[in-house]
């Protein structure tokens, strides 16, 4: 959806704005689906830590795949008017609260499922699925592109990815239906200290872990579709590279994304997530500033350049950061609050990250002024990724303290 906002829904769903405008609205549309993934962290939370992790993971993809479906096939502005971009809000909205339910069951099947001493690297599978996502879509979108013209590509070329997703989901669906429940749950489901009301409770006894993990994620996530979105968006549009051109720098990019998630999962077991984050973001306070001097220098190489180190950064820190924010909850509320941290800082860190950078440009001029943005962010992340009470080597869970009663769920 990110790449389709940066190419071709402005003009489809928003024709009656400037360029700029219509690329606005178009990222205010993308935002809108992080508005809703809290509410999905919450609501799909809840049913992850009350009726366990499979069964909510397949409720949430069913809605995450419907959402995209309806996209492919939603009238344009000039078929229906209005009605177009409000269902297109809408139909954000409903991805978001799927997505919202998504991250926190695939990360926590993963995680509790993991032996002892190898829970960084396999929660770094999930995280995998960011950069592949990237890397497909723009596949499909660099197919499509090359096979029709520039007004077909408008009219109804963008919306083959949207229906290539129903694949994925069908693929996705099977897997999960031959799932076993999470070894973990299903421990704190025989004791009886599965919670009544875990969305309630985690507010109640873990606000300040949600509160830490929802700032350790503004950073990935800024940076993250800084990466996949907004220099799509901005290098079209100012710096004029070729549309087909970014794409298949930025999927050459996520390549490297996707390597560097795996090795940093491999180097947490070792060395400790934190320090791994830590790391990441010591050069990520300094590498957007750069990497904007390079991409501006509009040829392929200074593009490439500074894709790629933004990939290798990103592949460090989201490798990890499943296991540091879910590690701060206890087993019981552990798939409401690692879900609502996240996707609260998905929200505030990702989803504003196209509209504000492309808000800043245009009243600045300079994208180093994004960059000082983004340069922020990763401050708050490393701050509170220090304070964060997870275990600092990522092999052990959060967990109740003795005397603590849970509420049973009868």
């Amino acid at each position: 959806y990110g790449a389709a906002a940066a190419l071709v829904l402005g003009p489809q769903y928003f024709p009656n704005f400037s360029p700029v405008a219509g690329v606005l609205a178009a990222f205010g549309t993308f935002a809108a689906g992080f508005v809703a993934r809290p509410i999905g962290g919450l609501l799909f939370g809840h049913f992850g830590d009350r009726l366990g992790r499979k069964r909510t993971l397949i409720a949430s993809l069913l809605l995450m795949g419907v959402g995209t479906l309806l996209v492919a096939v939603l009238p344009t502005y000039e078929q229906i008017g209005v009605a177009a971009p409000l269902v297109l809000v809408l139909l954000r909205i409903v991805q978001g609260l799927g997505v919202g339910g998504e991250w926190g069951g695939a990360v926590l099947m993963a995680i509790e499922h993991a032996p002892r001493g190898r829970r960084a690297f396999y929660s770094s599978f999930p995280q995998m699925g960011i950069p592949s996502g990237i890397i497909l879509s723009n596949v499909v979108f660099l197919a499509v592109g090359a096979v029709t013209t520039s007004d077909q590509f408008g009219a109804w070329g963008w919306r083959i990815p949207f229906l290539f997703s129903a694949l994925l989901v069908v693929t996705a669906l099977i897997i999960r239906l031959k799932l076993e429940e999470s070894p973990e749950f299903a421990d704190t489901r025989e004791r009886g200290a599965v919670r009544r009301l875990p969305a309630v409770d985690v507010l109640r006894t873990s606000s300040r872990s949600v509160v830490l993990g929802m700032g350790v994620s503004f950073a990935p996530s800024a940076i993250g579709y800084l990466f996949s979105v907004y220099l799509l968006s901005y290098g079209t549009r100012e710096v004029g590279l070729p549309q087909q051109t970014l794409l298949l720098l930025i999927t050459l990019a996520s390549v490297c994304y996707l390597a560097f998630a795996y090795v940093s999962g491999r180097i947490a077991d070792r060395v400790g997530p934190r320090r791994v984050f830590l790391g990441s973001m010591a050069l990520s306070l300094v590498a957007p500033f750069g990497c904007f001097l390079l991409f501006e220098t509009a040829t392929v190489s200074g593009a490439l350049t500074s894709l790629v180190i933004l990939g290798v950064l990103l592949g460090f820190m989201v490798g990890v950061q499943a296991i540091i924010v879910s590690g701060a909850f206890e087993t019981s509320l552990r798939y409401t609050g690692a879900s609502l941290s996240y996707q609260l800082g998905a929200v505030l860190g990702g989803g504003l990250t196209p509209l504000l950078a492309t808000a800043i440009f245009a009243a600045t001029g300079s994208t180093q002024f994004v960059a000082g943005y983004i340069a922020a962010l990763v401050i708050v992340s490393a701050i509170c990724v220090y304070l964060l009470p997870t275990s600092p080597r990522g092999d052990e869970l959060a967990e109740p303290s003795p005397g603590a009663v849970a509420t049973g769920a009868s």
